[in-house]
């Protein structure tokens, strides 16, 4: 069975190698009085992980956005730029903790505390680095200290943040994030699930990581700055035959807005004339983790799943052709080296939660 990323993404491909730039591929997408929003769009899976988190600490979010732009301003080695970036980092940290710590609960503070004073350590060697323009260092440190600033983040959240409906009850959900490690013949992948902004996509993945169902299957496809797809079972079947009932796991669209409270789920954002705005998580970083679905069919994803090679003269950020039509539920974090790397008959030879096996829901059981 086709699946409708393919029809898709082969129109973008076909435009894109006919000439047809990234303005115009927006333009169709969303209509030529639209423009592409203002600012460096975020093209790093960990930042979009970062900024999905449902939370509100103004303080702590500066501080990721000051050290988030130290990465463009050292693609043009802006030295004074990269230095307002630290200081402005530096002084909330320093000044503004007690405003930080107050979205923390009262049982996680210790934690953010020692997180806070570890990377106050961290930015001292971070200017270290700048001072010596040292510009692999600068990148070393400032992960390091951004990867403190996710986990302080994610102390903050404090309970699930809304209700999924229903309806869904019958199908695992994750609520929460996940890790997962993914050996293939080629290297390693790991990738970050976020069941905050898409709980029944990212729990359907889990549930069927956890099973073993993606052991020993193969990459059915694999295009440079295109996608890499897996998931399909030997067979007759195009996705998971769940055993307690005999019939084809479908999973729904599912879509969170940024400013919604909850996603949206059984359409997609054009279908619902929202063409124009933003899924908490796009298509907008290379190794973008998708559920792929049959062709015509909103709620018919299963098994099958893409990693999206981000690409951004084809599909710029902001305005991206796929977003709102696909469900994005993770990115990958490690092995982009590996990813580039996978063709069709390359295996999954295991995959395995390795963190966040605790948010995982199962299904209510129907009598």
């Amino acid at each position: 069975m086709l699946h409708s990323n393919r029809s898709l993404l082969d129109w973008c491909k076909r435009l894109f190698k006919t000439g047809v730039s990234a303005l115009l591929l927006m333009s169709l997408s969303v209509g030529l009085s639209a423009a592409l929003p203002p600012g460096n769009a975020i093209t790093d899976g960990k930042a979009l992980l970062r900024y999905a988190l449902p939370i509100d600490n103004k303080p702590v979010r500066e501080v990721q956005a000051s050290l988030e732009d130290i990465a463009t301003q050292l693609r043009g080695k802006r030295w004074n730029p990269i230095n307002g970036d630290i200081t402005k980092a530096s002084v909330i940290l320093r000044d503004r903790a007690d405003k930080i710590l107050a979205s923390v609960p009262e049982a996680k503070k210790p934690q953010a505390e020692d997180l806070i004073a570890k990377m106050n350590e961290d930015i001292a060697s971070l200017r270290e680095a700048v001072e010596a323009k040292d510009k692999e260092n600068i990148w070393l440190e400032r992960g390091k200290i951004l990867d403190k600033v996710g986990q302080l983040e994610e102390l903050m959240v404090q309970e699930f943040p809304y209700e999924v409906p229903s309806e869904f009850s019958n199908l695992p959900q994750l609520k929460g994030r996940a890790t997962v490690e993914m050996a293939t013949s080629k290297g390693n992948l790991t990738l970050v699930l976020d069941g905050y902004s898409a709980p029944v996509t990212a729990g359907n993945f889990v549930d069927l990581v956890q099973r073993g169902f993606y052991n020993g299957l193969e990459f059915t496809r694999a295009e440079e700055s295109y996608v890499v797809q897996a998931g399909d079972p030997p067979g007759k079947d195009v996705g998971f035959i769940d055993p307690a009932t005999g019939k084809y796991r479908a999973i729904p669209l599912e879509v969170l807005v940024k400013g919604d409270k909850a996603p949206m789920y059984g359409i997609t954002l054009e279908e619902a004339g929202r063409f124009r705005e933003d899924p908490v998580l796009p298509f907008q970083a290379y190794g973008t983790v998708a559920l792929a679905r049959p062709e015509g069919e909103t709620d018919g994803g299963s098994s099958q799943f893409f990693f999206f090679l981000y690409e951004p003269e084809l599909t710029p950020a902001g305005r991206n052709l796929l977003d709102g039509r696909y469900a994005v539920f993770g990115y990958l974090i490690e092995g982009k080296e590996v990813l580039e790397k996978i063709k069709p008959g390359d295996k999954i030879e295991s995959a395995k939660v390795v963190q966040g096996l605790d948010n995982l829901v199962e299904p209510q059981k129907t009598a």
